[in-house]
């Protein structure tokens, strides 16, 4: 038997929520992830290739990730943040 996704969901009690298209600000999460990623990253860059791109965004992810302070997190980054949730 195969199941879509949402079905799975509503068969594990779970409910879902679509964004409609054409209305991206039902995700604030994901707006303010991809206005952080266009200020800080794609329009302070000039890209020469596709490898440049590449590289430029794998470093920009890496310090998101590891060295930004996220207020969502009291202020830690995420990999402090889910060291302390697993020692706790």
């Amino acid at each position: 038997m195969v199941f879509e996704l949402t079905e799975w969901l509503e068969a594990q009690g779970s409910a879902t929520y679509h964004v409609q298209p054409g209305k991206p600000w039902q995700n604030s999460f994901g707006e303010s992830f991809n206005n952080r990623l266009r200020d800080e990253c794609l329009n302070t860059t000039e890209f020469w290739s596709i490898n440049h791109a590449r590289a430029v965004l794998e470093g920009w992810r890496i310090e998101y990730n590891m060295e930004h302070l996220h207020s969502s997190l009291g202020y830690l980054t995420p990999e402090e943040f889910a060291a302390s949730c697993s020692a706790a």
